[in-house]
């Protein structure tokens, strides 16, 4: 299947590994409530996805800040729900997702399968875009840190998959080449096209369910990289 041997696999982390869906809501169950903010929890979910997703996209086009991701997120939630809200119980609300959100440790389906079949005949490592301080704690909290040689973030590396230097960096750190690579994500952008553009081999995890793109081979459960390396 792959042009070249395998000898490191580098995959993202949220919606990779870790299952942020499942633990973002669990923390702003907590928060919510902690902060006395009435909002019915499964309709501010519906709308902040979208908005967070589109939030992030303009962060890794260096289109707005870190700070102002983690407050806009929120605001444009509760202005499109029309709850009054003030900035003070934003940044209160924002400061207390990112304390909590890494307390919650749920990972995606066959997690940690995959990894135990990978770590004895690879060298494994984390390539992401998330914040320096929560995804040490992901990996840690969810008792998944010890699989890795390298963790790489954009903080790190001062800039955000697809740009080539962040692959370049976590390629120099691992002392691997390119062709003998593989990254595993689930964003077509950020993980497949730009590791593709370093030479990298490619495996997109289609946690987002998009239709078959050609650009390299599809999986839809991490499982099925036992029957792929």
């Amino acid at each position: 299947m792959f042009d070249h041997e395998i000898t490191d696999v580098f995959f993202d982390l949220d919606h990779t590994l870790w299952d942020f869906e499942k633990n973002s809501a669990l923390t702003f169950a907590k928060i919510l409530v902690d902060n006395k903010v009435k909002v019915d929890l499964d309709g501010f979910l519906e709308v902040y996805a979208p908005i967070n997703m589109q939030m992030w996209t303009l962060y890794r086009e260096n289109g707005i800040s870190k700070s102002e991701l983690r407050y806009q997120r929120l605001k444009q939630t509760f202005d499109t729900l029309r709850v009054p809200i003030s900035d003070e119980v934003i940044d209160v609300l924002a400061h207390d997702y990112i304390a909590h959100l890494s307390s919650f440790t749920h990972l995606l389906p066959n997690t940690v399968q995959t990894l135990e079949y990978l770590f004895p005949k690879y060298k494994l490592h984390i390539i992401t875009n998330g914040f320096q301080e929560v995804q040490e704690k992901k990996l840690k909290g969810s008792s998944i840190h010890h699989y890795f040689q390298k963790i790489v973030d954009s903080e790190m590396a001062g800039v955000k998959k697809p740009d080539p230097y962040i692959f370049e960096l976590a390629l120099d750190m691992a002392k691997v080449k390119p062709k003998n690579s593989l990254m595993v994500g689930d964003n077509l952008e950020a993980d497949i096209l730009g590791a593709k553009a370093m030479g990298m081999q490619v495996l997109h995890y289609n946690f987002h369910r998009e239709s078959n793109h050609g650009e390299c081979t599809m999986i839809n459960d991490l499982i099925e990289i036992k029957s792929i390396l």
